[in-house]
């Protein structure tokens, strides 16, 4: 269904209409929001990440090939401007090391509400490299599928793999108290 409204909204924004890409915006201005928040983790700059994505969309949607879905162009197109204002503007992180800390407070890993394993979580992966970081977001937090996750990042879908692998091993050295929330289960 949207793929359609996708298709026409980008043909009459092409034929002079700018109004229509208002539809575009709508169908997909959370979906860009949720995404910028798994990468910054901070709601008023995930925001302004997805504005400047739509912005970026809006310039080069003649640049659209159609040879894939128009929401995947726009994931990929969004990713490529959350790498980019993440380098540079960094955000604070905690370090893997610190966070192995923290894990071994078993007491305080007890008490922890799931909210806070999986904010703690995400700061873990959010630390990670970014070639790992950036699929382990689209997969996890995300929940797109390899193929979806390979178009996204342009990268064969054997490389995701491999780099959720290897996200996944550097996860699980430094928190594997963490590593029984059932989505990550499911992946191993």
């Amino acid at each position: 269904m949207s793929a359609a409204e996708d298709l026409n909204d980008v043909e009459q924004v092409l034929a002079g209409n700018i109004s229509a890409f208002e539809g575009i915006v709508r169908r997909w201005q959370g979906p860009l929001i949720n995404m910028a928040y798994h990468f910054c983790h901070d709601r008023s700059r995930a925001e302004e990440m997805a504005q400047e994505a739509f912005l970026r969309a809006y310039r080069g949607l003649a640049n659209w090939r159609r040879e894939a879905a128009f929401s995947t162009w726009l994931f990929a197109l969004a990713a490529n401007v959350y790498r980019t204002e993440l380098k540079r503007i960094p955000m604070q992180s905690i370090s893997l090391d610190d966070i192995a800390e923290l894990m071994d407070q078993r007491s305080y890993i007890k008490d922890m509400e799931q909210e806070a394993r999986h904010k703690l979580v995400r700061r873990a992966v959010l630390a990670l490299p970014p070639k790992c970081r950036d699929a382990l977001v689209l997969y996890y937090f995300h929940e797109m599928d390899v193929p979806s996750a390979s178009k996204s990042l342009g990268l064969p879908e054997g490389t995701v793999k491999a780099r959720l692998f290897r996200g996944r091993e550097m996860l699980r050295s430094k928190l594997p108290q963490l590593l029984d929330l059932p989505r990550w289960k499911e992946a191993q």
